[in-house]
């Protein structure tokens, strides 16, 4: 048995309505009529149509048409058909040798929009505070109309609480006010399937005001039985609809109920909603209509009871209950399926369904009500269910089964079709299947035989058959897959078998590596106009192709150039607020697709404040409210407030508070005499706002000043006076017109009385006559027209200082060693310092050097001792020297009288280094010294000492020589060396004190005389410099061809031709020296290191000098001048102590030796 599986359409099978027209099918009566019946069978169908219960026969109406191989019926109503002539109830049954099937039965109702009947409407006059309801009462239409009120310029009439439509259209007025008046008020109705609208007479309504009542009446008094004089009072709420306490209200199962409330009263009533015993249905409840309409979607039984709405006002409250029952009509809980069964087989139809009341269930045979349908043995009918046995090909039939109750019904067609068939697969031989990994994997294996086929999948072309719980097997024949691995990928085949016959089918599958977005976009604060980006990179399949599509807030990316969409962000130049939201990555395959947002927060200085207000008035004290401006996403931190005194000084804005972010009023303080305004900026992370505009002007009253001048000073300019200084009051200090000051002094322990002067606004008085240096009480108050200030405090000043009378005693000197020296003074008695005493000073200058005769430009140097010191240290002084000092105290006025100049001298000291050390005229086994003594001998020079050593190839130190030379000698020649040897020497100077700093330096003996002749001489020669200059030359040729073929873009190989034509035993002279290149052995082939330079005066200095030997490398190089002298390479490092010991200088080769001259 096959249930509901469609059958190929190549074989025998009954036929199925595949399309039809709705069960009530309202038409334009305009158009022509078109009623769908579609059907599939095999032989295909013939179609047929009863009208009203009663054969339609087609033929002998010239308007109604059928469609070729179709069912659906054309009444042509545009060549003259009426619509209304073919109203009633269509069937259409399709019909072959194997059953019938039949449609629902379609109503057929032409649409209709009458016009509105005429009437004669009368003015409303109602007075204020009344209710009033204005009444539609549109035309009945096909199907019912939509209502809206309007007035004549085609504008809806607003509505509010007070004023609305109900669901009849009428339009209500809870109570009615003078606004109201109006002659147009207009009711229209639309009817949508006709494309119309109707429109009812406007109607006139005029309210009548209590004071327009009370002259009506004092002008005609017989109106009083029509309007009282009544002034317009509250009222409580009365329902206007529904009517009554309670009422009822049916509704069907899946529609949605609508009830409604509306109340009169003054003040306007509000509209609550309960349902009484339980709640209002979560997700499903609307209020409409101000609360007036309560809505609830899709409601079933279980939405049956009472629903109370309740209005109220200040004065009370009204209520009203509606019954609710919902009924349905029929509905499915299983209706009947298709049945393919093979000859012999069982199978059942079953058609169950639901309603309220609960339907009546038929069954019909294709048509035929089944009880006068022609008998099948096979088939027995049980209420709902057909039971089928031992079927035969004959047993073929469609059934039909109504469910029906006084609401509705439900019509299924199900057919039994006796097949035998073997199996085949309907899915497309080696259909790809692509998913992406760890999601479920479908794979299809639709089918058809009869009897139903056993389906069976395997994986892979000689695989076993799938089983276990990692498959699902499904009843239509799928495989799924429900989490599938990459290993999952291959083929599968899905093997259909019955009694018939056995067939397969191969399908493939890919499993796919998961689309990710491994960096993600994140949350970003900006701040306007900046520049922010965010980020979204994706990992995918390489077989897939990924597109990237960002949005803002779910919705498209504005059309706005400043947004950029690169491979792997999205940029946004110049942000603005608009800018602020979400954004959306979305990344899409063909097979997956995954997203990530974040959002962009734009932050900017605040709004500033606005509505400032003064609130609270008072002589010292003022309150000042604002509003804040917007915050631009960031939060306002605090409120600055900041005072303008347009009275002192207009346009200048002073600081005056600052209060938190949550506070928007402040009580301030001001002072007397100052034209207040105001103003308030916003402080938010970002920065200040602008300043919000001033507040209005306020004008405190004028008083004697709270202050006293601040920085009150007495100082002398001159001896003889006392100059009193201080800050005057700010302009809003003065607390009032014609600020003064009244300026206090008298003479600390001497003067009793105070002597006083008033002064103008200045901030300086001078008091003359007065003595040297002595201290004054002084004090200084604020006046104005209203009074003095409060009692100033005192201050203590001097008069003016004079230079100091007397010179320090007793000065002494005590030399600690050859730099330093500590001198000692009595203090002077502070009486003759006449002034504040600031401290000593001590000059002192060098007389001479004790070590020579000559006399240098006496320069004084000068050390400054602060406060009451009495001695000091004379640091710097330079050994073996005679000093001169005096001692001087120092006061504000200036430096009193120096005292007796104090003789002293330093001891000696070590010596300088030497000022020069040269080495000239080498010979085979001598060398001459010669030095100049050290600039700084620091003593008397007892002799110097001479070390020196010789430097074997590799650099090793041999065996130390010292010798001692008398003071007085400035040269020496060492005789007795080796030949073509280096020699490092180390020399310094001593006095008693001991040695001095050494220099060093290297020199070499030579091999032979020829060789030096020729070393001197060869750079003097013609043919030498004739040969330079024409070396020269070529280079410069060479030079210029090169740089002609390179801007030609070709390459000129000439140094590679010299490298491989080079003579080994040759290299050209160098140009930046002038002296001869490397030289090597013919025998080794090792290459010789160059020699270095010394300066061109063939002197080393000892901050030049550098006898680190690993600076050498090996081989060093000697090189001469033209008087034979020794040139070597020097740096200015500190000399090492020469190494002692006793070891060996290696005999130089001839080759070695001769490589010092090149």
């Amino acid at each position: 048995m096959i249930s509901s599986l469609d059958v190929p359409l190549d074989l025998s099978q009954p036929p199925t309505i595949t399309q039809q027209s709705p069960k009530d099918y309202i038409v334009d009566p305009r158009e022509n009529i078109v009623i769908q019946c579609e059907a599939k069978g095999k032989p295909p169908p013939s179609f047929s149509w009863t009208r009203n219960g009663t054969h339609f026969d087609i033929d002998k109406d010239a308007q109604v048409t059928m469609k070729p191989n179709s069912g659906t019926l054309v009444i042509n109503i545009m060549n003259g058909g009426k619509a209304e002539a073919y109203e009633g109830v269509y069937q259409c049954t399709a019909r072959n040798e194997r059953g019938a099937a039949i449609s629902n039965n379609i109503v057929i109702r032409p649409s209709r929009s009458p016009l509105w009947t005429k009437e004669k409407l009368e003015p409303n006059h109602v007075r204020e505070g009344d209710s009033l309801v204005l009444h539609c009462r549109p035309p009945v239409g096909l199907p019912p109309p939509i209502i809206f009120w309007m007035d004549n310029a085609f504008q809806r009439l607003p509505q509010s609480e007070r004023v609305s439509q109900g669901l009849n259209g009428d339009l209500y007025f809870s109570n009615v006010q003078p606004e109201d008046t109006r002659e147009d008020y207009i009711c229209y109705a639309r009817f949508n399937h006709t494309q119309t609208i109707q429109q009812k007479q406007p109607i006139s309504v005029k309210v009548f005001s209590m004071d327009s009542l009370n002259d009506t009446i004092a002008a005609n008094l017989s109106d009083t039985d029509i309007y009282g004089a009544k002034p317009v009072t509250e009222r409580q709420p009365v329902l206007l609809t529904p009517t009554g306490s309670t009422s009822t209200k049916v509704e069907l199962r899946g529609n949605v109920l609508l009830l409604e409330c509306i109340a009169a009263g003054l003040p306007t009533p509000v509209i609550r909603w309960i349902k009484e015993g339980g709640e209002l249905p979560a997700n499903r409840t609307f209020f409409e209509n101000f609360k007036k309409t309560l809505k609830i979607t899709d409601v079933s039984e279980a939405d049956s009871g009472n629903y109370k709405c309740i209005a109220r006002n200040t004065l009370g409250s009204a209520h009203h209950v509606i019954s609710v029952t919902v009924k349905a009509a029929p509905y499915w809980i299983t209706a009947p399926r298709n049945l393919v069964l093979s000859p012999g087989e069982h199978g059942n139809l079953i058609c169950r369904a639901n309603g309220n009341p609960k339907p009546d269930i038929s069954w019909l045979a294709n048509g035929v009500p089944i009880a006068i349908a022609p008998e099948d043995p096979s088939r027995k009918v049980d209420g709902d269910t057909i039971i089928f046995s031992h079927v035969q090909e004959r047993s073929s039939a469609v059934y039909q089964c109504n469910a029906s109750n006084e609401y509705g019904y439900l019509l299924a067609n199900a057919f039994v079709n006796v097949l035998a068939e073997p199996p085949r697969i309907l899915t497309p031989a080696n259909k790809l299947y692509q998913v992406i990994a760890d999601s479920p994997a479908l794979l299809d294996c639709a089918y058809f035989g009869s009897p139903k086929p056993e389906i069976e999948w395997f994986k892979g072309v000689k695989g076993s058959i799938l089983r276990g719980n990692e498959y699902v097997f499904h009843e239509n024949g799928t495989l799924e897959i429900p989490v599938a691995q990459k290993d999952s990928t291959g083929t599968y085949t899905c093997v259909a078998r019955n009694e018939l016959g056995k067939t397969q089918n191969e399908v493939q599958l890919e499993v796919k590596d998961p689309t990710m977005i491994i960096k993600q976009p994140e949350y970003k604060v900006i701040q306007r106009y900046g520049q922010v980006s965010f980020e979204c990179i994706i990992k995918h399949d390489s077989t897939l192709s990924p597109t990237v599509i960002w949005l803002k807030d779910n919705d498209e990316l504005p059309d706005d150039e400043r947004f950029l969409v690169g491979k792997d962000n999205l940029t946004i130049m110049n942000v603005t607020d608009k800018d602020d939201g979400t954004y959306t990555c979305i990344v899409n395959t063909t097979l997956d697709s995954v997203s990530a947002s974040a959002v962009l927060t734009v932050v900017a200085r605040p709004n500033p404040p606005f509505d400032l207000e003064l609130t609270g008035q008072l002589e010292r004290s003022i309150e000042l409210s604002w509003i804040p401006g917007d915050e631009n996403n960031s939060p306002i931190t605090s409120f600055v407030i900041e005072y303008e005194d347009g009275l002192h000084e207009p346009g200048v804005w002073h600081y005056q508070t600052e209060v938190p972010g949550t506070q928007t009023t402040v009580q301030l303080k001001l002072s007397p005499y100052v034209n207040y305004s105001f103003r308030v900026i916003a402080v938010n992370e970002i920065g200040r706002s602008q300043p919000s505009e001033p507040s209005e002007q306020y004008l405190t009253k004028s008083a004697s000043p709270d202050e006293n001048p601040s920085n009150v000073q007495g100082i002398g300019s001159e001896p003889d006076n006392l100059v009193i200084t201080w800050e005057s009051l700010k302009g809003f200090q003065s607390n009032g017109p014609g600020l003064q000051y009244k300026v206090s002094w008298r003479q600390k322990d001497v003067d009793d009385e105070w002597t006083s002067v008033i002064v103008a606004n200045v901030s300086k008085y001078i008091v003359s006559g007065t003595p040297t240096f002595v201290p004054y009480e002084i004090k200084v108050q604020a006046l104005n027209d209203l009074g003095y200030a409060p009692e100033p405090s005192v201050v203590i000043g001097h008069s003016g200082e004079d230079l100091p009378m007397v010179a320090p005693g007793n000065v002494q000197v005590f030399v600690i060693n050859s730099t330093l020296a500590k001198v000692h003074w009595d203090p002077v008695p502070l009486k003759t310092v006449r002034g504040h005493l600031q401290g000593y000073k001590v000059y002192y200058w060098k007389v001479q050097s004790l070590s020579r005769r000559s006399r240098r430009h006496v320069e004084k140097k000068i050390l400054t001792f602060r406060g009451n010191k009495t001695l000091g240290m004379l640091p710097g002084l330079e050994p073996y020297s005679s000093y001169k000092l005096n001692v001087r105290v120092v006061n504000g006025k200036g430096e009193g009288p120096a005292s007796p100049d104090k003789l002293f001298r330093t001891p000696e000291g070590v010596p300088g280094s030497p000022s020069f050390l040269k080495i000239t005229n080498p010979t085979l086994d001598s060398l001459t010294l010669e030095w100049g003594s050290p600039t700084h001998p620091n003593g008397v020079l007892t002799s110097y000492i001479l070390k020196f050593q010789p430097i074997n190839n590799t650099h090793e130190l041999g065996p130390l020589v010292e010798i001692r030379i008398p003071a007085n000698e400035s040269s020496l020649i060492l005789k007795n060396l080796n030949y073509s040897t280096r020699y490092k020497f180390y020399f310094n100077a001593q006095t008693s004190v001991g040695s001095g700093n050494q220099i060093t330096e290297e020199a070499v003996t030579i091999m032979d005389e020829a060789m030096a002749s020729r070393q001197v001489d060869i750079a003097t020669q013609g043919w030498f410099i004739g040969l330079m200059c024409a070396v020269a030359l070529l280079i410069l040729i060479l030079l210029i061809v090169c740089f002609i073929r390179r801007n030609k873009g070709g390459k000129y190989p000439v140094k590679e031709k010299e490298d491989a034509h080079a003579d080994p035993e040759i290299q050209p002279m160098k140009e930046d020296d002038g002296t001869f290149g490397e030289y090597s052995d013919a025998e080794d082939h090792k290459p010789l290191k160059k020699g270095s330079r010394t300066p061109s005066d063939r002197t080393v200095k000892k901050e030049d000098s550098d006898d680190s030997l690993v600076d050498y490398g090996e081989g060093v190089n000697g090189q001469f001048n033209e008087d034979g002298s020794f040139i070597g390479q020097y740096s200015g490092k500190k000399e090492k102590e020469p190494a002692e010991g006793n070891e060996s200088s290696e005999a130089p080769s001839p080759v070695n030796a001769m490589n010092s001259f090149v």
